[in-house]
């Protein structure tokens, strides 16, 4: 964690609750989220083309190959390995999007 970009959060934060408020640090904030969000959004694209392809050809969904990989009715190998990876990264990117959604308006 880049703990000098936190510390610059928690001054923009101090000084917005302090009462110091404009509509430059609004939309730059806004900014940044849009940015973030559209990123996140273009991994999500890579994740699912990248799970699509596993379950082309296991013909299995992710869901269900995930579910059955976490109860050990499935193997070990490198492809489920990775394919348990890309659906790990999916739901974290998943969740990432969701936060970001109620940042903005």
């Amino acid at each position: 964690m880049n703990t000098a970009t936190l510390n610059k959060i928690n001054i923009l934060e101090m000084l917005y609750r302090s009462g110091f408020q404009n509509d430059i640090i609004e939309r730059t904030l806004d900014k940044l989220i849009a940015l973030e969000k559209d990123r996140v959004k273009e991994e999500l694209v890579k994740l699912n083309t990248c799970l699509q392809n596993f379950e082309t050809q296991y013909s299995m969904s992710s869901d269900v190959f995930y579910q059955r990989y976490e109860n050990g009715e499935l193997e070990d190998s490198a492809d489920f390995t990775e394919w348990s990876s890309f659906y790990d990264m999916r739901q974290t990117a998943q969740q990432h999007l969701e936060s970001l959604a109620g940042a903005l308006p």
